[in-house]
């Protein structure tokens, strides 16, 4: 998917500004995934990470996807999928399946009582977003952010730049 990187002989060191804009980036989007979750766990008791599960789910075609593919949308592990999925399970809201096409993979299904936890957790999780995000921006920043946001897709992950 993307070439690994090998160290230079003689380092690149950042300038002042990109060091400046890296740690304010870095830093930021590390408060703000951490602020996302906290307001949907405290809210709803739904981590982000799960949260995240119930939404590929609820966007896949008949609300069910391969452990292996919803693993590669949440960015995840395959064992921490699975044990994120056997959570969900308990809770009635997702449920696995076999693959029917090849017998040994295993499908992850958002159940309707899952559906509905997604469905009471989506407005408590916008509101977040765009209380903690999009009200802090400019419509000139919130269009750069896409642009910087798609210009780093285009490089790490090409196919999740397209635009939707």
């Amino acid at each position: 998917m993307s070439a690994e990187v090998s160290a230079p002989s003689q380092p690149r060191w950042l300038s002042p500004d990109e060091q400046r804009a890296w740690r304010a980036w870095l830093y930021s989007t590390l408060l703000l995934q951490e602020r996302l979750d906290r307001d949907l766990t405290r809210s709803t008791g739904i981590s982000h990470a799960y949260y995240e599960i119930l939404v590929q789910l609820s966007e896949a075609p008949d609300r069910a996807l391969r452990m292996s593919d919803l693993a590669d949308r949440c960015l995840s592990s395959r064992s921490r999928l699975s044990h994120a999925v056997s959570r969900l399970q308990e809770r009635g809201w997702v449920a696995r399946r076999t693959c029917e096409t090849d017998g040994r993979g295993q499908l992850a299904v958002l159940t309707d009582e899952g559906f509905g936890a997604l469905e009471q957790a989506a407005p408590v999780h916008v509101e977040s977003v765009r209380s903690h995000l999009f009200d802090q921006l400019s419509a000139e920043q919130v269009a750069a952010l896409e642009d910087v946001g798609r210009t780093l897709l285009a490089h790490l992950d090409p196919p999740a730049a397209q635009p939707k």
